[in-house]
């Protein structure tokens, strides 16, 4: 029994496929499928139904699958932390980012990063909260990046950056200023449920449900976008973080409203769950990104 034996089987059951699962692992579909029977028979146990369409884990091999997960993750942490030994940052990393800060992040500081650490090869994978945090915990990622704070207290979490969020929106009267108490009268658009963000904005501004669309009318938006395409059609308003208004059109940036009674914002944080940590890689990654985003924002 080997570790890439481990390796073949976690491929398998992610693609239910011998074919793909060679071709993600880089091996030929006759090696893969030996060395997998090699280790049903070591094992004593069928790990996969071959008659199934598409292929099928049983109820043994999702017991060793498990097991599986655990000694990949625990093996991958040691050549990490071999390698941080040599101050080397190389091998694979999965980055799980929440949407509302992987559409302004990303652009930022994918090239730098691939640049500058060309043995480092970096996965990028972007998911909801709660997906990005049972992931962790599974050892499926090895850090993530989201808005803090968050209730998993076994989760390890460091802080990249504060950022603004801005009002975007248009105001019945001249001006373009507001109090916060007087945007729970506002027609506010926010983004659907399960981002984060829109519990945050819903708690920092005091918002209620939202009763201003037509009756005939239901919207759930996963974008800025569309959110400020909805602010602009009805006439409402919306929160915006930093990094995504810096990236808005002069005519967008003209409908930007400032608060009169102080600022809202978020923390950005990275965030890994201790047992899988790739020390050197994350601890080397918060500082190029912190540095990079508080120069954009500044």
């Amino acid at each position: 029994m080997n570790i890439h034996q481990l390796e073949y089987i976690l491929a398998v059951d992610q693609f239910k496929s011998f074919s793909k699962a060679a071709d993600y692992c880089h091996v030929t579909q006759a090696t893969l499928s030996a060395m997998v029977k090699k280790l049903e028979e070591q094992l004593d146990i069928v790990i996969f139904d071959r008659k199934a369409n598409p292929i099928a884990t049983t109820e043994n091999g999702r017991e060793i699958l498990v097991q599986a997960q655990q000694v990949v993750a625990h093996a991958n942490a040691l050549l990490a932390s071999s390698k941080a030994i040599n101050q080397k940052i190389e091998g694979r990393v999965k980055m799980g980012i929440i949407p509302t800060i992987a559409s302004s992040i990303l652009p930022l500081i994918m090239k730098f990063l691939v640049e500058k650490y060309p043995l480092l090869n970096l996965e990028i994978h972007e998911v909801t909260t709660n997906q990005l945090v049972k992931d962790l915990r599974e050892g499926k990622l090895d850090v993530g990046i989201l808005s803090t704070p968050i209730a998993a207290t076994d989760l390890e979490t460091e802080l990249l950056y504060a950022e603004d969020l801005r009002l975007y929106g248009h105001l019945a009267a001249v001006g373009t200023k507001i109090s916060k108490a007087a945007l729970s009268q506002q027609r506010f658009f926010l983004l659907q449920e399960g981002h984060c963000l829109r519990d945050q904005i819903i708690q920092l501004c005091d918002l209620k449900k939202n009763k201003s669309l037509p009756s005939n009318l239901s919207v759930e938006s996963n974008t800025f976008d569309t959110l400020l395409n909805l602010v602009d059609t009805f006439q409402g308003m919306t929160l915006l973080p930093a990094l995504y208004v810096s990236q808005l059109n002069e005519e967008r940036k003209r409908h930007l409203l400032a608060l009169e009674d102080g600022t809202l914002s978020r923390e950005v944080s990275i965030c890994y769950y201790r047992p899988y940590a790739k020390w050197n890689i994350i601890r080397r990654l918060q500082t190029e990104i912190t540095e990079i985003v508080q120069r954009h924002l500044s």
